[in-house]
């Protein structure tokens, strides 16, 4: 999927979870599969305070501590 590090955060979101939820059985594939790099999908997906989580394989939003 080209240019998705130029999407906003908010529909990059959807968009990767959705993969997750339907096509990638984890993170790593996710990353094989798309054309973005790890750093600016965490980067991008930080911003709104999203961070993966291994055990639902989706990103979710961080808890405030």
């Amino acid at each position: 999927m080209p240019e998705l590090q130029q999407l906003p955060a908010e529909i990059l979101l959807g968009i990767i979870n959705e993969k997750l939820r339907l096509y990638c059985k984890n993170q790593q594939e996710l990353l094989y599969d798309i054309d973005i790099s790890p750093q600016q999908l965490e980067q991008k997906l930080n911003q709104l305070g999203y961070e993966y989580d291994v055990v639902a394989n989706q990103y979710r939003k961080m808890r405030d501590n």
